[in-house]
């Protein structure tokens, strides 16, 4: 980039680094349990869902851009749907732009929420914030990266629980720890690819502390173990443990990987974000399915 930024540039900027092709991971979570709890469509699920659209995205993700940056230089795989590598005159616009963009959403879901509801977006926005941003950056505290990166997918499902008012059983909360297993595999996969680029950046991550190979290994376990918990869920539930299956498929080939071949994951990495829209369609028709027989 060269010159001085126009208005179009911004947005393209912006638009990449929100890494649209993931925005429905953390709309639709949101979603669905608060359309579940309520049974309507109101101006709260209109507004929740596009907050976790689209600012939720580009906070989470374009935080992570600024930090990340010096990392993302050395990674060829940067740049599309995996994420920008922003020009740094674009690092004070995207903070500003993720504020400014979750400002009126937060202030709106403040006001028809109420404290236990405050409570669990403010740890969700937290989890956002310093996933990336000093002095937390728990993006390279090995472990508490996956965690922490689980929780940017499942909370908007428990946020919208709480803020809906949901009566908590314990075949609901398998259903959020089967989520919760399944984000920390996904990032642990996904930061397999990263190994080198992350270690010549001096990044720490779950996978250059433990190795290719263990991480790979650890997040197939942790997929298989998503789709057992999933049958102890109530009826239709456990035939979700069958949206596992494609994710071990995919993971599988991966397992005798070594730090040295670790960029070939990314063929895997590929492969799991069109996995996700199939896994999508099937966990709608079992939402739907028990949406009619609990009608």
């Amino acid at each position: 980039m060269s010159g001085d930024l126009r208005t179009g540039t911004i947005a393209r900027e912006l638009f990449v680094s929100s890494r649209p092709i993931s925005w429905i991971n953390t709309a639709y979570p949101f979603a669905a349990a608060y359309l579940l709890t309520t049974r309507q469509v109101d101006v709260t699920f209109v507004v929740g869902t596009l907050f976790f659209l689209i600012p939720y995205n580009l906070a989470m993700y374009g935080i992570n851009d600024v930090f990340d940056y010096e990392s993302d230089l050395r990674n060829p795989r940067k740049g599309g749907a995996h994420g920008a590598v922003l020009d740094r005159r674009m690092h004070p616009i995207t903070l500003w732009a993720a504020g400014l963009s979750c400002a009126p959403f937060v202030v709106y879901l403040v006001i028809v929420g109420d404290p236990a509801s405050w409570l669990v977006l403010a740890a969700s926005l937290f989890f956002v914030v310093f996933y990336s941003a000093p002095p937390l950056r728990l993006k390279e505290v090995p472990f508490a990266d996956s965690l922490t990166s689980s929780i940017h997918f499942f909370s908007p499902a428990v946020y919208a629980l709480v803020l809906a008012g949901a009566e908590w059983t314990w075949q609901l909360a398998a259903v959020i720890v089967a989520f919760g297993l399944w984000g920390v595999a996904s990032h642990a996969f996904g930061a397999v690819q990263d190994v080198a680029a992350d270690r010549e950046a001096g990044i720490s991550s779950i996978a250059t502390a433990r190795g290719a190979r263990w991480t790979v290994r650890f997040a197939f376990a942790c997929y298989a173990a998503a789709g057992a918990v999933m049958l102890a869920t109530a009826w239709p539930g456990p035939l979700a443990a069958i949206v596992a299956v494609p994710y071990l498929v995919a993971v599988w080939p991966f397992r005798n990987i070594t730090d040295d071949t670790a960029t070939e994951a990314t063929r895997g990495w590929r492969r799991f974000l069109w996995i996700n829209q199939l896994a999508g369609f099937l966990v709608t028709l079992l939402l739907i399915w028990y949406w009619l027989i609990t009608a």
